[in-house]
């Protein structure tokens, strides 16, 4: 299995809903961040890869056809020229809204884990340094992403796909017809800060015995 479908797009601009979106139209299975925390496999091959900074693609793929979200889209760029038949997908919210939202998840997250090695705090440190915490400069950044994925992969291979644009475009750019299901709507920021307190829970209770 090679990836056909590649996620540009950053965690919290819809990336857990065009995940399963992905899957429903049979392009699935599709790599996610949740794919890396909940997968033991997954787990150990992207931190052996953070640690050494030398990629087996095929490996941290292996089963999938599909990729969004981080740790992925930290790396589109590469992956665009590993699978040159890949479709590029970039998904978009308004700076400040995905700010927001960043903010209120992955960056508490990051900020209090116990767990320093874990894929989520890697990459952000490795996208953003120490001012993951600043809202202009990773607004800029966010900015700044978006302008280098529509200026890099050609037209005909990127869809930029909003919040709230549903099926057609994604379909038309596939090459599917659209199923007879609402789009899904998932990993709302609420439900996320849920995950992660239960996770942390987790971790709490694992330390205490």
């Amino acid at each position: 299995m090679t990836l056909s479908v590649i996620g540009a797009g950053w965690g919290r601009t819809g990336t857990d809903s065009l995940r399963e979106a992905l899957n429903i139209l049979g392009f699935g299975p599709c790599h996610h961040m949740f794919e890396v925390t909940e997968n033991p496999i997954m787990k150990a091959r992207w931190r052996a890869f953070m640690d050494s900074g030398v990629p087996d693609w095929d490996a941290l793929f292996e089963g999938y056809n599909a990729c969004v979200d981080w740790p992925s889209a930290h790396y589109w760029r590469e992956l665009m020229a590993v699978y040159p038949q890949a479709k590029v997908i970039l998904t978009w919210r308004s700076p400040e809204s995905w700010w927001t939202s960043f903010e209120a998840t992955i960056l508490k997250f990051v900020g209090t884990t116990t767990d320093r090695q874990s894929v989520s705090v890697r990459i952000v440190e490795k996208a953003f340094g120490d001012r993951a915490g600043e809202r202009d400069f990773m607004i800029g950044r966010y900015e700044a992403h978006v302008a280098d994925v529509l200026a890099t992969v050609p037209a005909e291979r990127l869809l930029v796909h909003r919040l709230g644009d549903g099926w057609e475009p994604l379909c038309a750019h596939l090459g599917v017809p659209g199923p007879a299901v609402p789009y899904p709507s998932r990993n709302t920021t609420a439900e996320l800060q849920a995950r992660v307190a239960a996770q942390a829970d987790g971790m709490r209770s694992g330390l205490a015995r």
